[in-house]
């Protein structure tokens, strides 16, 4: 078979093409979930909690049925009957039942024929409740006494954690750890090499901190939307907004008690997910679609979104980080706790892998907590886990470094991770290019000339995306008019489908206007994980290359046949297969496919299978440089200037890598400095819009300049990495350490502001 043309001789991969669905998502044409309807179908609305634990007392709907356009008010005890599955994660909590457990849980849903009617009619709904004592923190949660959330017994962990790339916690109990005896901790991990007592006390320096991060809503652009129908033989068919084709189906399927193939998932164009549309009001809307035999849609307020949906969980890291006075570091002791919400699912098993996996410690203790409280449910958001435990080591390496007064990328390269060298839970890391992003940044014109200027710092910090590992499948077919349709079941979130076009172009050797990918829905979708985790790209694009390949060789064996060729005399060119040496003997790709469909055909379809399962990680890493002014007048901290080194192994179209960095560094800046989910004392929501929610608006974010690096992964198509989630990694703690060579200053807790430098200056 003919060789596919390599980067010197026209290859799409490398090409810097523009996304397809571009133009009609700047026009406003693409078409999300909101803007589907279907005859007859019924407005939700929800009423949610304004209490973090409280009885229901009584629900009184009288008011709000009387609101033209109501049909129903619905409490949880009306969807009894139609539920099969007890709430074991927020999306098959449908609406709480007894007792509500967070403040922003869902109570009553309020069904009418219009948007405005269920509006109106939502302030007339009377619930009445008794307020209960709240376990309103990890620090509550783990006291001596502490009141369980859960006294019934800790529900399990939901199923949309691994589709993110969030590790699974174990639960190795220590004897001597009076944390894990709380009936608020859901799961304990340990991790342990060497000795670290020993370890600390060779050390002639022990950085010993405690680094805090918030609860950070993922903020899309786009909030929650779903539509459910059923189909007149029985079964739904629900339109999402969701990062996964098959995770919603099974969820909804499991609440309800039926089969997987009785629901039809179709994702929509969505507006953003970055983690946080894996599933979510599906389960709802098909219960309730089964429940009054009409269509039903729910879309979320942006209040309703910083409420109820599943923001990133907020971290508490103590660690202690020894070195000698070389540099060379001999142990790291860490305990972690993540505040999962209601339901337990941290990553917390994540956070620990980055804090002691991105450099050679011979001696470690890492202690992870998985805790729930009366608190939002945690999601997934951009890299689970990496933000917070990356922000927690590289504040202690950058402060090891000014300890010893060692170049602080000199003391990363000192000891950085290379291929080969072990993950704290004992798998190794496989080919990564971390030192070779030290060291370009090293030699970067922002490091070089880093001198002081006044109220500014330079701050440098690493960052690294194990990347789950993770099967998937692809179809390749052969289409009348000679093009060929890649058939997937992954959800375009950041330009995926472009990548993944282009790979089905070199793969199967036409010219990119021949080709095209589709998306299937879960009845006709090969396999295909969640989009998340950085891993899209990277394994549908695998199984692509796999399909397209047997696609070509089932071609090209009727090509030989027709031809009377052998096989290996064949090339494809143009779209026409033909003998190398004599291309007047030749037949189109599109006769080969009339061969195959026409009465009597002589050959089956063309239609090639990829499966493919992942055994080698293809680990990204990256490093960071952020230079940060701070107002000597208001204290207020501003970027201004940023410079992302990135290994992507190989990039697929660099205006995309180009683009998920710029998003990235913009998410990380909002962690870093902007956002945070803030809660009284009473456990309720004090910032529940965007007025309060601060979010960094393009005038905050300086020019970002991404420099990729190309170190070919072992596993990915054409040595490719992922790339959506590493650019957000670093930010923050790069940011922290700028903050703290303009101030003098240790910034262990996000985000930074004007407030929390004023309080750490005046406590110094």
């Amino acid at each position: 078979m003919a060789a596919i043309p390599d980067a010197t001789s026209g290859s799409y991969i490398g090409a810097r093409l523009k996304r397809p669905d571009g133009p009609v998502k700047v026009c406003g044409e693409a078409r999300y979930a909101a803007d589907l309807s279907l005859p007859g179908q019924l407005h939700v609305r929800l009423v949610l909690s304004p209490h973090a634990h409280a009885r229901i007392v009584s629900v009184n709907g009288e008011a709000a049925r009387s609101v033209p356009g109501v049909v129903a008010v619905v409490a949880a005890q009306d969807l009894v009957p139609y539920v099969k599955r007890p709430p074991t994660s927020r999306a098959r909590c449908l609406l709480a039942e007894g007792e509500v457990r967070y403040c922003g849980q869902p109570v009553v849903a309020v069904l009418a024929g219009s948007d405005a009617a269920a509006e109106d009619a939502l302030g007339l709904v009377e619930v009445e409740y008794e307020e209960l004592p709240a376990v309103l923190d990890t620090d509550a949660a783990l006291a001596q006494g502490a009141q369980a959330v859960w006294p019934e017994g800790l529900p399990g962990v939901g199923a949309e954690a691994a589709g993110h790339g969030v590790e699974a916690a174990g639960d190795s109990t220590d004897a001597d750890d009076t944390l894990a005896s709380s009936p608020n901790v859901a799961a304990v991990e340990r991790m342990d090499r060497g000795d670290v007592e020993a370890g600390l006390a060779e050390a002639d320096v022990v950085v010993r901190r405690t680094y805090r991060t918030p609860i950070v809503h993922q903020s899309y652009v786009e909030p929650h939307a779903t539509l459910a129908a059923p189909e007149p033989g029985g079964g739904l068919t629900i339109w999402s907004s969701t990062q996964g084709v098959f995770l919603p189906r099974e969820e909804t399927a499991r609440v309800l008690g039926w089969t997987d193939s009785r629901i039809r998932l179709i994702p929509t164009v969505i507006g953003g997910g970055f983690g946080g549309k894996g599933v979510l009001l599906e389960p709802l809307a098909g219960v309730l679609a089964v429940m009054f035999n009409r269509p039903i849609k729910i879309v979320l307020t942006r209040m309703d979104e910083l409420l109820a949906a599943t923001p990133a969980p907020r971290c508490q890291i103590d660690l202690a980080l020894g070195a000698k006075r070389d540099g060379t570091l001999t142990a790291v002791d860490a305990r972690i706790v993540f505040d999962a919400g209601l339901y337990p699912g941290s990553p917390v098993t994540n956070a620990m892998i980055y804090i002691g996996g991105l450099y050679r410690i011979p001696n470690f203790r890492l202690r992870g907590y998985d805790v729930v409280t009366n608190t939002i449910p945690q999601g997934a958001y951009r890299a689970p886990g990496a933000v917070q435990g990356v922000f927690a080591i590289e504040s202690a390496m950058d402060e090891l470094a000014q300890t010893l007064d060692i170049d602080p990328i000199e003391l990363r390269l000192k000891s950085c991770i290379v291929e080969g060298d072990l993950m704290p839970h004992g798998q190794k890391w496989a080919r990564i290019g971390l030192r070779q992003c030290l060291e370009t940044l090293r030699e970067h014109p922002a490091w070089k000339d880093r001198a002081a200027r006044e109220h500014e710092g330079v701050g440098v910090a690493i960052g690294a995306l194990m990347v789950t590992l993770q099967s998937a499948s692809a179809l390749c077919r052969l289409e009348s008019d000679g093009t060929i349709t890649a058939v997937v079941g992954s959800v375009d979130i950041s330009g995926s489908n472009t990548a993944l076009t282009q790979i089905t172009a070199e793969a199967f050797g036409l010219p990119i206007d021949r080709v095209a990918v589709s998306n299937a829905d879960s009845t006709a979708a090969p396999h295909s994980p969640m989009s998340g985790g950085s891993k899209i790209t990277l394994v549908v694009g695998a199984a692509i290359v796999e399909a397209c390949h047997d696609a070509r060789q089932q071609a090209f064996a009727i090509a030989a046949d027709q031809l009377e060729a052998d096989l290996d005399d064949l090339e494809l060119v143009d779209g026409r297969i033909r003998v190398r040496g004599a291309p007047e003997r030749n037949i189109g790709l599109d006769r080969i496919h009339s061969l195959t469909v026409m009465m009597y055909a002589q050959y089956p379809p063309v239609l090639g299978r990829g499966n493919i399962a992942l055994k080698v990680r293809a680990s990204a890493m990256a490093a960071h440089l952020a230079r940060v002014r701070v107002d000597p007048d208001t204290g207020r901290p501003d970027v201004v200037q940023y410079v992302a080194v990135h290994d992507v192994g190989r990039a697929i179209n660099p205006a995309m890598v180009e683009e998920n960095v710029h998003g990235g560094v913009s998410q990380g800046i909002g962690w870093a400095l902007h956002e945070q989910m803030l809660y009284d004392e009473a456990g309720r929501l004090a910032t529940a819009s965007l007025l309060d929610y601060t979010v960094p608006g393009s005038h905050q974010i300086p020019t970002i300049e991404p420099v990729i690096l190309e170190i070919p992964s072992q596993s990915g198509p054409y040595g490719l990495r992922g790339v959506g989630e590493p650019p957000v990694i670093p930010v923050a703690a790069a940011i922290a350490n700028a903050v703290s060579a303009a101030t003098g200053h240790r910034q262990t807790e996000i985000p930074i502001t004007s407030e929390s430098l004023y309080r750490i200056a005046t406590r110094v």
